[in-house]
């Protein structure tokens, strides 16, 4: 594992910060930044070698695991990333250096270390509890099964941001805070956005056959019919992509015979437009965060017309005030998803100050990622609400609250 002081990063981290571009970058999803005013790029910051290495804690160490208080000073955050894994490492790297462009914004009185680790969930969780000796809070892990096990670990000593949600029926300790980005919680608040604006009829759920669509159209379904709703569910089989033109002929016959009043489709902007292109754009249609094309497609794209989208502020509202604070992400292996955990890592740090500052205070925010709400005091709790949008030839138009 691998700690990183941040003091000796301020001269790399100020190189760092360029002016935008405002063409597309290669291939759909790898955008430069958009050429505004109050946007600079933010390139990758290499992770220097360690001015210090977590040693295992001891038999006795780990029985117990209460750190003493930090002494009085700054505030001290660790940031616990997979930044030496195969698989991740990447991710980790858009978390991180969101979490740092945040705090080089507002990081008077706080000291960050940035604590690299490997997918071991043993390492992590040594780094774990090395950290929280001596943090005032720990944000981390980003892993989903290393958030599983710190949160069976019985070893949170101090507030803790995870970065991920722990599988189903994972019980979290009381000073566990989870605000990892999810798709089947979009698909919820699209449920109810369509809900508001259709107070009656049956909802049409388009589905591809990849786990992330199941999950996205279930979030739908489960939401649709706590509100007393129905729907109904026609899936897609796809291949390289692209779905099977005989399952949207079927759909579109089923829609001639039972027209429904809305459509919620779990599927990629490039299925969604093939979709689209068969059954036509009368039919009100809402769509997730997979779903957008980009700002900067380079074209209209006049399948999407009228769809209403829900995403990240950071990814459809470039002029929002808390988004034009931020630097865009420059990166090599560059995608809306990775762009988005870098989204994420600047709400991560924003919401680990709030709590560091005062740990039984409510928190509210509004943020990259959406406005937020965050607790620790009694039982943990943390809502996002993103931001809602209408697709207009290639656009992004706000669809009202």
């Amino acid at each position: 594992m691998q700690i990183t002081r941040l003091e000796g990063l301020l001269a790399a981290l100020a190189l760092a910060l360029l002016a935008g571009c405002a063409a597309p970058c290669g291939a759909p999803g790898r955008l430069c930044a958009p050429a505004e005013p109050n946007t600079s790029m933010l390139a990758k910051l290499p992770v220097q070698p360690p001015a210090s290495a977590f040693a295992r804690p001891s038999a006795a160490q780990q029985e117990a695991p209460a750190p003493p208080a930090p002494v009085a000073g700054p505030l001290r955050i660790a940031l616990l990333v997979p930044l030496q894994s195969q698989t991740l490492a990447l991710p980790a790297t858009a978390v991180r250096d969101g979490f740092l462009a945040a705090w080089q914004h507002d990081r008077a009185g706080v000291e960050v270390d940035v604590v690299g680790t490997g997918d071991d969930v043993a390492q992590v969780l040594d780094a774990y509890r090395l950290a929280a000796a001596s943090h005032d809070l720990v944000a981390g892990p980003l892993a989903r099964p290393a958030v599983n096990a710190l949160a069976a670990s019985g070893t949170l000593a101090r507030p803790t941001i995870a970065l991920n949600h722990p599988d189903p029926g994972v019980t979290l300790p009381p000073n566990m805070l989870v605000i990892g980005l999810s798709t089947e919680d979009e698909a919820r608040q699209v449920a109810d956005w369509a809900a508001r604006e259709h107070p009656a009829g049956r909802a049409l759920v388009l589905a591809g056959d990849q786990a992330w669509q199941q999950r996205m159209a279930q979030g739908f379904e489960q939401r649709w019919s706590e509100l007393g709703r129905n729907s109904h569910l026609a899936e897609l089989p796809a291949t390289d992509g692209k779905v099977d033109r005989d399952a949207i002929d079927l759909v579109r016959t089923q829609m001639e015979i039972d027209p429904p009043e809305l459509i919620f489709a779990a599927l990629d902007a490039g299925q969604l437009r093939q979709v689209r292109a068969v059954l036509g754009t009368a039919v009100a249609c809402y769509a997730a965060s997979p779903a957008n094309p980009g700002r900067d497609t380079g074209e209209p794209m006049a399948e999407l017309n009228g769809v209403r989208l829900l995403d990240l502020p950071w990814e459809v509202e470039p002029a929002h005030q808390a988004v034009m604070v931020y630097p865009r992400w420059l990166e090599s292996g560059h995608t809306l998803d990775m762009d988005r955990l870098y989204a994420l890592g600047i709400d991560a740090y924003r919401v680990a100050l709030a709590l560091a500052r005062a740990p039984n205070a409510p928190v509210e925010l509004d943020g990259v990622t959406g406005k937020l709400a965050a607790s620790l005091s009694g039982n943990p709790a943390f809502r996002r609400a993103e931001a809602a949008v209408v697709v207009r030839d290639g656009k992004f138009e706000a669809a009202g609250p």
